[in-house]
């Protein structure tokens, strides 16, 4: 769709070019204007569709207007049978809907998904080409919705917007601790609300086999402790889905990651069994025998059968992380590597993806993979998924094939919603040719559930996947990370709303993980020192808790932290004012407002650890350096208000005392400890 000339002169009079986010939408549109005024809303607002009007339309009608009166109050007109009023023509309407045309059943790659919205102080209209532009469009519209003292409104404003890739992901593993359907119809309600349109479901792993076969029972039956999709409820998935114009992209992870495979049927195996179900995180040996040929009979049986449940034309093997430890102890494997002149385990493996590509091009699929499976002899038209750099990117479409990014975007390892906003699947300082660009296809988050359970995960995803999801959708230039972050707060109360609890699971756990005992004075100190805190970065967490297993339990100390501390980010920002203008009244009042909190909380906690949960007592050395280093903060602040310098013996002290809030202890880490260390380091 050309959008961009539709903007000129949707507005009359005065208007304001906004820049993409300047607003409190997320992701950010391509363009705005903003004019003065406001549409009323009352409980007389009626809706009109011109053109297209089909069942996925008002069912996402019905959810954006039934999540607008939740969160302002208001009850709009119904029908006697409870649906909303449908007003008789545009002309009576305050929300016309037009749509040109109805995408297919389920949404399929490179759909249009454009859209356009302009709102007057008499009406909102809507137009989109399809029905998923359509769809993204009152996602925005329920984003509008604000309130002042005279009511609600939407305010006057004309929005052109489209997305920048066409493949924009969320990976959800089911394997490694099972995620049930009620997690992930949820997360695909959050999904919509940010304008995400894959559901990546990573089905196959080590540790389970997720999805049932009728064609070969003990894969799940054996493989999954009985924690699996059914054929129906995976249909029920894929619908809920498609309703909400998000494609359902499978994994069967092979050759590698294939113990599960192994348990039910360990003859497709490159080492003899038996098999078990893995119980722990890492790479692991099983493997499938690329030169069986019993393998490539189950294989075609199966991913002909996944083949005719999943409708995406996508299907992704994954590929990665097969050590290749089983081929190199077979000899007969080896022998066979040798007698097909395939050099290597590399070229074996290539040998491999070819014979699995045939099977799904027979079936009518695509090969998505990981970015371990680039070989010169990949079939051309497979998808390469890199997770491991954007040098995977940038050799994968060098070679002409089409490409995702997740590199930078694996949101388990606890990295700040910065960290994965400013990655981008197609830097402006990258060296690609058009023809290079033209190629990625966009980028997925990646949520792998080593250190999740079904009452964590949505902490885990959210509110940092609403950054991805914007770096996805809106223009490169939108890169303003104090902006972002502004947005990701609004957004993320929206998203609460909606249902996902990354917000709501955290005081029962605080309760439970304090015990019964606690008092609110505890818990309130409780909440302020997690608040504080977050967990381990990268795959730090593996070695500081190295015994964990599939069924240790995630009620821990680091289960209640989330990642990017608020409070820590502020007082950053606050430290670095501070030593700008040392002599800053109000500088240094915020500086010690905050380690005054911190060292009373501290405080309070250490005084009613022995009161508490045995559980909390894996907090005491944090806490202690909590306190420790805020009354180093505290006495250095007041120095450098004062003008006064410090002995050098007391700076060694204070020195000292900072150190021990930046060791990571029980699996967290007190982010504020970099601020602080800046604050004392001031005075070398």
């Amino acid at each position: 769709m050309k959008l961009l000339p539709l903007l000129t002169g949707l507005l009359a009079g005065p208007v304001a070019m906004a820049v993409a986010s300047e607003s409190d939408l997320m992701p950010a549109p391509l363009m705005m204007e903003t004019g003065p005024g406001q549409l009323k809303l009352t409980p007389a607002f009626r809706v009109a569709f011109t053109g297209v009007k089909n069942a996925r339309l008002t069912d996402a009608l019905t959810r954006t207007l039934r999540g607008m009166e939740e969160r302002s109050g208001l009850l709009f007109a119904r029908t006697a049978t409870g649906e909303f009023a449908v007003a008789a023509g545009a002309g009576s309407a305050q929300l016309v809907i037009k749509c040109d045309t109805a995408g297919e059943a389920v949404p399929q790659l490179r759909e249009d998904e454009s859209y356009v919205i302009q709102i007057s102080s008499s009406r909102v209209l809507l137009t989109a080409r399809e029905d998923w532009g359509v769809l993204h469009g009152l996602t925005t519209v329920q984003q509008l919705l604000q309130s002042d003292s005279g009511g609600w409104f939407l305010p006057v404003i004309a929005i052109v917007d489209e997305p920048r890739f066409p493949w924009r992901g969320l990976l959800i593993d089911v394997c490694r601790h099972w995620q049930p359907m009620d997690v992930i119809k949820r997360n695909l309600d959050g999904m919509a609300f940010v304008k995400l349109n894959v559901l990546h479901l990573h089905l196959t792993e080590d540790q389970g086999f997720r999805i049932e076969s009728k064609t070969f029972p003990r894969l799940h039956e054996l493989g999954s402790d009985g924690h699996y999709f059914t054929q129906d409820e995976m249909r029920e998935i894929i619908a809920y889905a498609a309703a909400r114009g998000i494609r359902v992209v499978p994994e069967f992870d092979i050759p590698g990651h294939a113990t599960s495979w192994l348990v039910g049927y360990p003859e497709l195996g490159s080492a003899p069994g038996p098999y078990a179900i893995e119980r722990k995180w890492g790479v692991f040996n099983p493997v499938l025998d690329p030169t069986n040929e019993e393998v490539y009979r189950v294989l075609d049986g199966f991913l002909g059968e996944m083949a005719a449940l999943f409708p995406d034309p996508y299907l992704h093997i994954g590929g990665d992380e097969n050590n290749g430890k089983d081929w190199s102890a077979n000899a007969r494997i080896q022998q066979f590597i040798r007698d097909h002149d395939l050099k290597d385990n590399a070229g074996l493996h290539a040998y491999f993806n070819q014979r699995v590509n045939a099977i799904l091009r027979k079936h009518g699929k695509k090969l998505v993979g990981w970015d371990e499976i680039l070989h010169p002899d990949l079939p051309a038209g497979s998808v390469i998924h890199s997770w491991r750099g954007p040098d995977g990117i940038a050799a994968a479409t060098k070679q002409g094939f089409q490409t995702l990014l997740s590199n930078g975007y694996y949101i388990d390892l606890n990295d700040p919603a910065a960290h994965h906003y400013l990655t981008d699947p197609d830097p402006a300082t990258g060296s690609l040719t058009s023809a290079q660009h033209s190629l990625i296809l966009g980028g997925e988050a990646t949520m792998w559930s080593e250190w999740v359970t079904p009452e964590l995960i949505d902490s885990r995803i959210w509110p940092r996947t609403a950054a991805i999801a914007e770096r996805l959708w809106s223009p490169r230039k939108v890169r303003d990370v104090p902006d972002m972050y502004r947005r990701l707060a609004i957004v993320s109360r929206r998203l609460a709303e909606a249902g996902l609890q990354h917000e709501s699971y955290i005081e029962p756990a605080l309760r439970r993980l304090a015990g019964e005992k606690a008092t609110a004075e505890d818990l309130r100190a409780l909440r302020a020192f997690v608040d504080l805190l977050e967990p381990v970065k990268e795959y730090k967490r593996g070695s500081q808790q190295p015994g964990a297993t599939q069924f240790t339990p995630l009620t821990g100390l680091v289960d209640c932290a989330r990642p990017d501390s608020g409070p820590a980010r502020e007082f950053a920002v606050a430290v670095d004012q501070l030593l700008a203008a040392p002599r800053s009244a109000e500088a240094a009042r915020r500086v010690e407002t905050m380690l005054a909190d911190w060292h009373a909380t501290a405080q309070h906690l250490l005084a009613r650890l022995p009161a508490l949960s045995p559980q909390l007592a894996e907090a005491q050395p944090l806490l202690q350096a909590l306190a420790d280093a805020a009354h180093a903060g505290l006495v250095v602040s007041g120095a450098l208000q004062e003008g006064r310098a410090l002995p050098e013996a007391a700076l060694g002290q204070l020195t000292a005392a900072v150190k021990p809030a930046a060791v990571p202890h029980a699996a967290v880490e007190l982010p504020a400890s970099h601020a602080l260390v800046r604050l004392v380091a001031v005075h070398h």
